[in-house]
């Protein structure tokens, strides 16, 4: 049966970033504006969380210990029990309007990551890729808000989502190399009749892709054709990302955002809250450590 759990009433400006550490057996994520990092574990207790000088984008375990985190200025080396960061790059310098928004790692241990316009209205971002070696490499440009990224189960194909344009992109993906070519159109929200605007993605042990709806109080489960498969509705009207976790990797976590945007302001008393959803019947795929 169905279940969906508010597992914690964070009241985030900006929940984002879910990932499920399966050697820890912790939930990472973010509130990317209120500048947080937070760890719990599969039914949210044990929070501990830890504060950032600047928007967060994404926070990503390593093979060694510690963390990648994206911050507005670069990334960092993070060591979650000490609240410790070190600047490792800054791989787009000298643009004010940008900032890291969304980023998670290939099968091959590789971070796939990608910047946004703060106003989101203009193709100012960028898409890179950072390495074991810690080099940087440009993948793609002219994205308005990067977001979502996930992998094809044999990790051949990349999707990246540009929320403002309602659209989720799909690229043939080098495994061996970390290269993209092919850039084509996955999911058109507006041409498929699907409200709100995507954000964050993951992609489930059936192949299938699992694309949140913002502004459209939901969840939405496309085919590997990109065809609808399932629509899930969510108790607030802006989920903002989510990873599947827990033991068995069959809890869908969702991020939500509670800080008004544009027209937009939070009716729900749980915006911003962590959710879980139990009883899907799928499971989600366990997601690699940064491997630098």
């Amino acid at each position: 049966m169905l279940r969906i759990e508010l597992l914690i009433d964070a009241g985030a400006a900006l929940g984002e970033g879910p990932l499920w550490d399966v050697a820890e057996q912790r939930l990472y994520w973010i509130d990317g504006w209120g500048k947080k990092i937070h760890r719990c574990d599969a039914g949210g207790g044990g929070l501990v969380s830890r504060d950032a000088p600047s928007e967060v984008g994404a926070v990503i375990p390593r093979e060694g210990g510690g963390a990648i985190l994206a911050l507005r200025d670069g990334l960092y080396d993070f060591d979650f029990e000490s609240g410790a960061m070190d600047r490792i790059v800054d791989p787009d310098p000298g643009h004010a309007r940008i900032h890291i928004n969304d980023g998670k790692v290939d099968r091959q241990g590789r971070l796939v990551f990608g910047y946004t316009d703060d106003d989101e209205t203009d193709p100012l971002a960028r898409v890179f890729r950072f390495d074991a070696d810690r080099s940087v490499h440009e993948l793609d440009k002219g994205y308005i808000c990067v977001n979502g990224p996930c992998w094809s189960l044999d990790g051949r194909t990349l999707y990246l989502t540009d929320s403002p344009l309602r659209t989720i992109f799909a690229y043939d993906y080098d495994i061996a190399a970390g290269g993209v070519s092919n850039r084509r159109v996955f999911a058109d929200y507006e041409a498929l009749g699907i409200s709100g605007y995507p954000d964050g993605a993951t992609v489930d042990a059936e192949g299938c892709i699992w694309s949140v709806r913002l502004f459209g109080g939901g969840l939405v489960r496309l085919t590997p054709d990109g065809a609808v498969d399932r629509i899930v509705g969510l108790p607030v009207d802006a989920p903002t990302s989510i990873a599947f976790g827990g033991p068995e990797l069959d809890i869908l976590y969702v991020t939500s955002m509670s800080q008004p945007w544009g027209d937009w302001a939070p009716r729900e008393r749980e915006a911003g809250g962590l959710f879980a959803i139990h009883g899907l019947g799928v499971r989600g795929v366990a997601e690699r450590r940064f491997a630098g």
